[in-house]
């Protein structure tokens, strides 16, 4: 337990982040507070990596089904992002992202700052949907 009272959380060991990334000062206020806009930027791009590894292609998001921002995150703070898919359609491909900030202040702490689901669609070159591939 961290002094500053808020717990220590750990992703699962055996999850491995799928992006990795420390927000700037161009990407915060005036008070090192790192913008929404930033952080669901961020969340789309590890969202998209599992969903294009399944639809071996390219991919749009369709839908941000849910997010949730759980603790601010400041600059300095190292985000991992992990994200699994935990639906599958015909075209579409649902992802969970949970994003935990590695701060080092005083002493190491590791919080779950935010979690997403977002909702893939696999397109084709012309950008219309097209099918999944068989798995």
């Amino acid at each position: 337990m961290s002094t500053n009272s808020t717990p220590t959380v750990l992703p699962p060991p055996e999850r491995h982040a799928v992006l990795r990334v420390m927000p700037q000062p161009s990407d915060a206020n005036i008070h090192g507070d790192v913008f929404g806009g930033w952080i669901m930027a961020q969340v789309d791009i590890a969202g998209s990596i599992p969903a294009t590894r399944r639809a071996a292609g390219r991919v749009a998001t369709i839908a941000v089904n849910a997010f949730t921002f759980k603790q601010p995150v400041f600059v300095g703070d190292l985000l991992s992002f992990y994200a699994e898919i935990v639906k599958v359609g015909t075209t579409s491909i649902t992802v969970s992202v949970e994003v935990y900030a590695e701060r080092q202040r005083l002493e190491l702490e590791v919080v779950k700052v935010t979690e997403a689901i977002l909702t893939y669609v696999a397109t084709d070159d012309q950008r219309k949907r097209r099918p999944l591939p068989p798995v």
